[in-house]
């Protein structure tokens, strides 16, 4: 693309130029979502010194700073906010989260400790258990006088929840339940509050009676006395020092035989009476599983918002220190380069400004649907199925996506990233955990593939053969018409002229949608015809088959969460002023975006005939246009954000002071030439000798 047909593109892409062109007011105020309050109060938290990490404690004074953060917090009053009112909740479950992501930005593992205290331990209990339950703990849970662990991963089996060995089996003579973990790979492992502090867990176990299995059920088991030894039958190891999350004491846990009265089974959808006979308000015991473990969704969801907030925090510190270190006097002014003024910054750091806001949009809508649901307000089966998956796709996109982005923001920062009081190496060592934590991404991903699928599969539900034919020729009809050449003959015509016409199409919003829709629709079509090739053969060979897609499937299942991210930021737009400034450059970002997602899958778009190859071209050449035109306003889009320098904590950017380290060299220089005392430089010296020779 020459310089010729980049001046040729519309008006409306010119260099913004100054930073009073766009409302950082109303982006913050987007930013700040649907629960700005709340969110204001996690930031307040974030911002008090109580709570601040301190890098200098061992992990045993790490450990018990946490404990004693966790009891200060509850004295804030932010752990109450998604509990009933019954037990002094506030019942605001969209609320408690919003503040709750907040947290990371004064310590993860604080966020973390807390999350498995009310999230999972607490919210176990609430959601697993009944009115009985709820009187006869919550309070305690919620006053952190009842430190729990949450006992659901085993040494063995991690993500398959159904396949847990450990196992409850009902003793009708004494009505107790009696707890096992039966070998070595049952153990619950990587509890947190397991290692020293938790003095009851709720811990996932076959529940067996009358000598049958009904499957993994929750039960509330206490584990340690007053004393905060281990009570009999119970032991445990501590997992010590870990990647990050220091301040948390991770553990394991074993039972032998311990005993529990009956009604200690938290009992919301299986409760098994004194004759030990088992009885559920859901029939299909699958239905059921998926129903009791759906109902810790909310684990998911908290860590897609800690990780976008993650994503705004390092941004801002990155992107606040590349426009003020200097490097190198490229152009003999006497003054070095500003590091956001070289390409390759700006191309590391700006697309991840707009993945940022993606993430955060997107990140809201989840966190409007999970309050819909678990407020009571719109829980249906099927709502509760989609936020389900919706969580399952966004929670493992952003947080590789924070890994990703916290990467290059520390290598942005060069050595000064690496030092742990500018916090980006820090949360990068924390965050690392958030990619397996309540749920490996891979296998998450797996889960919202098979859901494709499934929707896939579901057309053809009660269809006879001749409309199931119709059917996929009209799911493959426009691959085959674009596989003979035809559509990439109308998009070559299409073409001709100024390029601006091609970057014109691929600016359209539609566009772009069917470009990342057509990522994750194309592949579902081709995996499911392939299982459907194989759908009356034997397990084995269907296996084999499933297999052999697996990885596709994945990528189809990523291609789908970054579509769900593509759509948030999209209907964001709408509420900025039409026509204004600022919504002009939301839209650049929303198409820096959409754009980077469909460049880094160029190939795949070149081989289905999606794109000619001149528009392939074209969308590089594209995002460079956008990145130097977002580049003068990249400062404002991070201090948008809005977090302060309480929040972020990192010495590189408090007070400015890189920039007036670089104005006092500066200054320095200019006095030496004002007052003639500048030392000659050798080298031109030796050029003045070659050219006198010539």
């Amino acid at each position: 693309m020459t310089d010729q047909h980049l001046e040729d593109l519309d008006h409306d892409l010119e260099v913004a130029t100054g930073t009073s062109g766009i409302d950082r007011e109303a982006i913050f105020t987007a930013i700040m979502g649907s629960w700005p309050e709340q969110r204001a109060l996690g930031r307040k938290v974030a911002a008090t010194p109580d709570f601040w990490r301190d890098d200098s404690l061992s992990m045993a004074e790490h450990r018990e700073r946490v404990l004693e953060q966790s009891h200060k917090l509850v004295a804030f009053g932010t752990p109450k906010l998604a509990f009933p009112e019954s037990v002094g909740g506030g019942n605001n479950h969209g609320g408690n989260l919003a503040a709750f992501e907040q947290l990371a930005l004064a310590d993860p593992s604080l966020q973390i400790k807390t999350g498995v205290q009310f999230g999972l331990f607490g919210s176990a209990i609430m959601h697993l258990g009944t009115e009985v339950h709820h009187k006869r703990w919550l309070p305690d849970v919620i006053e952190m006088r009842i430190p729990g662990a949450f006992a659901m991963t085993e040494s063995g089996h991690g993500s398959n929840v159904a396949g847990l060995d450990t196992t409850a089996t009902y003793d009708e003579a004494t009505q107790e339940w009696v707890i096992n973990t039966p070998f070595r790979n049952a153990w619950k492992d990587y509890l947190g509050n397991a290692a020293k502090h938790g003095i009851a867990a709720v811990v996932f176990a076959q529940l067996i009676t009358k000598g049958v299995n009904h499957g993994v059920h929750a039960f509330y088991v206490p584990i340690r006395d007053d004393a905060g030894e281990f009570l009999p039958g119970v032991g445990g190891d501590d997992d010590a020092e870990k990647g990050g999350l220091n301040g948390i004491d991770n553990g394991r846990l074993h039972f032998d035989h311990v005993r529990i009265p009956r009604d200690y089974l938290l009992n919301r959808y299986g409760n098994v009476d004194e004759e030990g006979n088992y009885t559920s308000p859901i029939e299909s015991p699958g239905r059921r599983f998926f129903v009791m473990t759906g109902t810790l969704v909310q684990g998911r969801v908290s860590l897609d918002g800690a990780s976008a907030v993650a994503q705004q925090a390092s941004l801002q510190i990155a992107v606040t220190y590349a426009n003020q270190r200097r490097q190198f006097d490229n152009t003999k002014s006497g003054r070095e380069t500003v590091l956001l003024d070289y390409g390759r910054h700006q191309r590391r750091l700006i697309p991840r400004i707009a993945t940022a806001f993606a993430a955060t949009f997107a990140h809201d809508e989840l966190l409007r649907e999970f309050d819909a649901v678990f407020s009571g307000k719109g829980d249906t089966p099927e709502r509760r199925a989609d936020l389900e998956t919706l969580a399952a796709a966004l929670k493992p996109l952003s947080t590789w996506q924070a890994m990703d982005t916290m990467q290059d923001a520390r290598e942005a920062c060069g050595g000064a990233g690496f030092l742990m009081e500018n916090r980006i190496v820090g949360l990068h060592h924390d965050f690392d955990v958030y990619t397996t934590f309540e749920g490996d991404n891979t296998v998450l991903h797996q889960l919202v593939g098979k859901r494709l699928l499934d929707d896939y599969a579901s057309k053809f539900k009660g269809v006879d053969a001749r409309g199931q034919a119709r059917i996929v020729a009209t799911q493959f009809a426009g691959k085959a018409f674009r596989e003979i050449g035809l559509a990439r003959l109308g998009g070559v015509v299409g073409d001709l002229g100024q390029s601006a016409r091609s970057v014109g199409w691929l600016r359209e919003p539609e566009n772009q949608r069917a470009l990342l829709e057509a990522r994750v629709e194309e592949v579902i079509a081709e995996i499911g015809m392939e299982i459907g090739k194989v759908a009356k053969a034997s397990a084995d060979e269907q296996n084999a088959v499933f297999n052999a897609n697996q990885n596709k499937l994945i990528d189809a299942a990523r291609a789908y969460a970054e579509l769900t991210q593509w759509d948030a930021f999209t209907r964001k737009l709408a509420v900025f002023e039409e026509g204004s400034e600022t919504q002009r450059v939301m839209t650049w970002l929303r198409d820096l975006f959409g754009l980077s997602l469909i460049e880094r899958d160029l190939q795949w778009y070149l081989l289905a005939g999606r794109l000619t190859a001149k528009r392939a071209r074209l969308v590089t050449s594209y995002i460079d246009r956008l990145v130097l035109r977002l580049r003068p306003l990249a400062q404002d889009l991070v201090s948008s954000f809005g977090y302060t320098d309480a929040q972020l904590r990192a010495k590189i950017i408090e007070d400015d002071r890189e920039e007036k380290r670089q104005e006092e060299a500066n200054a320095y220089y200019e006095q030496l030439r004002a007052a003639g005392e500048e030392p000659k430089d050798e080298r031109d010296i030796y050029r003045m000798k070659r050219g006198s020779r010539r």
